[in-house]
């Protein structure tokens, strides 16, 4: 969320920010919230001079009353009344004014990063760089929920009668190599300086409202029946919402977390035939980053958190690449993000296995997330995000990169301490 004040100062900064994200139909929003804050701040004034007005009124009472001027003190009396009775309309108002202007200003995009390429969707996504040789055996890789039926390593049709589709049972080896990953995930990131997380599956309206847009809550989150929770789409909101409503002192920054937790999703609307099986799913498992920061390190941050995920799926043999978002496919409360997406042998091209964003000061600005500087000042910290590891969906891709032609798969060295020292699992089919 910006700074009204931004918006009042840069009105051609904010309009042309939303023509680069090509959302046209919120151009009349800058207007209107503009002529909303001007008169949230005539309200104020006038609230400031009725109180200074009913101070100085006070005075005067007992001055007359002391003259015996007991008239004149009933009339000064009523007129204190009168104000007070405006004083709690205006301020009523205020209230009201006050709400409009939030909700415009949690619809407004945030400034984009002046390196964020334009464009309209995630086709015009721009690729920065390519990590690893991409190989195609040459035999046949079949579809992802194939190879794990030949270790008895997955169940869809178990998950449908018990909760439905977009579920699965992992078992034996393949349940075994997911929480291998998650395991080696959360040491790398511990090597790495991060602090492990285990936050809360569950988080308040207050914070959903707090880290992501309307449209994504919407799109994205369960919320349980009758009570004020929502099971949460990402642990990084979670972690971030640990923050809300927090004073951090300067010296104490960077708090850098890496979590574990299960992710619920609606995951709304039909997909392709590359997204069934465990690609697209209700439920799963992740491996979080989120660094909560001085605006100024942010940049830099933003460097290290994307190159953490591209080393990690390096050390495991698989060949990845980063793309960068184009303005039209960032969320409204994103600076600069990127994609990091695997290779698919199976396809023959890359594909999204995580997203490393900076947000700038706009979630910390919604949750009230300040910093207490070493001068005395106060200001929002900036936050980012980005996956470390997200099985079962990084699965197809280790599972696909490792594959043999015997049908075997190839455990990694870094991955065998946590495999029982196991170099391949074999099939079971």
């Amino acid at each position: 969320m910006l700074d009204i004040k931004f918006v009042r100062e840069n009105p051609d900064v904010v309009r042309e920010n939303i023509r680069k994200k090509f959302q046209e139909n919120k151009l009349p929003l800058v207007d209107e919230v503009i002529a909303l804050d001007l008169e949230n701040r005539a309200i104020k004034q006038e609230v400031e001079v009725l109180r200074a007005e009913r101070n100085k009124l006070s005075k005067e009472i007992g001055g007359l009353m002391a003259k015996g001027l007991k008239e004149e003190a009933e009339q000064v009396k009523a007129k204190i009344a009168a104000e007070a009775v405006r004083v709690d309309e205006l301020t009523e108002k205020e209230k009201e004014v006050e709400e409009k202007i939030k909700k415009i200003m949690m619809t407004i995009p945030n400034i984009i990063d002046p390196s964020v390429p334009i464009g309209k969707d995630d086709s015009e996504n721009v690729e920065v760089q390519k990590y690893g040789e991409p190989v195609v055996p040459d035999f046949e890789i079949p579809y992802h929920t194939e190879i794990m039926e030949n270790f008895n390593g997955v169940d869809l049709e178990g998950a449908r009668r018990v909760a439905g589709n977009g579920f699965y049972y992992l078992m034996g080896d393949i349940a075994r190599l997911h929480s291998a990953v998650l395991a080696y995930a959360r040491d790398f990131m511990i090597d790495r300086g991060f602090t492990y997380c285990i936050p809360p599956f569950m988080i308040r309206s207050n914070v959903v409202t707090g880290v992501m847009s309307f449209a994504e809550m919407d799109a994205m989150m369960y919320k349980i029946e009758g009570e004020d929770l929502y099971l949460i789409g990402t642990s990084e909101h979670s972690m971030i919402g640990k923050f809300i409503d927090t004073m951090n002192k300067e010296e104490e920054l960077p708090h850098t977390l890496t979590s574990y937790s299960p992710c619920f999703r609606k995951e709304k609307g039909a997909h392709g035939i590359e997204e069934r099986g465990v690609y697209r799913i209700h439920q799963f498992e992740k491996q979080e980053m989120i660094v909560v920061c001085k605006p100024e390190e942010s940049p830099m941050w933003y460097e290290k958190l994307w190159q953490n995920t591209v080393d990690l799926f390096r050390t495991m043999d698989i060949p990845v690449r980063t793309l960068e978002c184009c303005s039209g496919d960032l969320a409204d409360l994103k600076v600069k993000s990127v994609d990091v997406e695997a290779w698919s042998p199976r396809q023959k091209k890359y594909f999204e296995i995580g997203s490393c964003s900076n947000l700038g000061d706009a979630q910390a600005r919604r949750l009230g997330i300040r910093v207490a500087g070493a001068d005395g000042k106060k200001y929002f910290a900036h936050t980012l995000n980005n996956t470390v590891a997200a099985p079962p969906r990084m699965l197809i891709a280790f599972l696909e990169n490792n594959l043999q032609a015997d049908g075997s798969v190839l455990i990694p060295e870094v991955l065998r301490p946590y495999m029982g020292g196991l170099e391949k699992i074999e099939k079971k089919k």
